[in-house]
């Protein structure tokens, strides 16, 4: 297969763009940005992690103009609904089986038509699920080789500016990913993201985080909100053009 993304994925992120742009947006319709936690080998997400994900679009709905759903949602990398959004998370903290021939066709024509995967471990201090998931990508895209994104990287000032990844955990400084036709098509999260962003049934956060606390799991939220503005707006404010742009968003980020 090509090591570039399909030059579809440009056109429709360039659509996609304007729903970050303020103006009148319906939460409903095709588009919307979804949270789609990934299942393989008939492991469905459950526990409290899983409402991370209704509510990573809830606070992207909340803080920019980007249209959501806030359902939770999961969908299998051997279903053919996998290509119907560009958007999956895949979340565990044990290692997981190997992958069906199906399940890597599946995530191999979900990535090549230029999909944006991010692999969060939930348990990152044993690092189980990232080996065996790193193992088994490396089966789906084997001319790819994962590499440490710069700190300059645009990923980090997609909306809010950030200094580093963190979640749950604090985690590594920087995030490893297979980048492809100039964009970081995957992410290697070793923070647990989704559990930052869980919460209870009756309300309130499920999970404490360390050693940060709330401050930590706000700039978490500010991280989970520059990955989706990232998948809907490519790598464009890296042009200097959008230079006022950016510090305006700098300002905004002091809140």
């Amino acid at each position: 297969m090509s090591g570039r993304p399909d030059p579809g994925r440009r056109l429709a992120l360039a659509a996609l763009a304007t729903l970050a742009l303020p103006a009148p947006a319906s939460a409903q319709g095709s588009g919307a940005f979804q949270c789609r936690l990934l299942s393989t080998g008939g492991i469905r997400p459950s526990g409290v992690r899983a409402s991370g994900a209704a509510r990573w679009a809830w606070e992207v709905s909340r803080r920019t103009s980007a249209p959501t759903r806030m359902v939770r949602s999961v969908v299998r990398a051997d279903q053919r609904a996998l290509l119907a959004e560009p958007f999956a998370l895949w979340s565990g903290s044990d290692a997981i089986p190997p992958l069906t021939g199906a399940e890597r066709r599946g995530l191999e024509r979900f990535l090549r038509m230029g999909g944006m995967l991010v692999v969060d471990d939930s348990a990152p201090a044993e690092g189980a699920f990232s080996r065996s998931v790193r193992a088994e990508l490396a089966q789906v895209l084997s001319e790819a080789v994962p590499v440490q994104l710069e700190p300059n990287h645009v990923l980090y000032k997609s909306f809010y500016i950030v200094e580093r990844p963190v979640g749950r955990v604090a985690g590594p400084e920087r995030i490893d990913a297979i980048v492809r036709g100039g964009t970081a098509q995957v992410l290697f999260l070793q923070h647990d993201l989704l559990g930052a962003l869980a919460r209870e049934p009756a309300g309130g956060w499920a999970l404490d985080v360390t050693p940060g606390g709330a401050r930590q799991r706000q700039l978490a939220i500010r991280f989970a909100v520059n990955i989706t503005l990232y998948l809907l707006c490519s790598d464009y404010k890296d042009d200097q053009v959008h230079a006022k742009w950016i510090l305006q968003r700098r300002a905004r980020a002091r809140r």
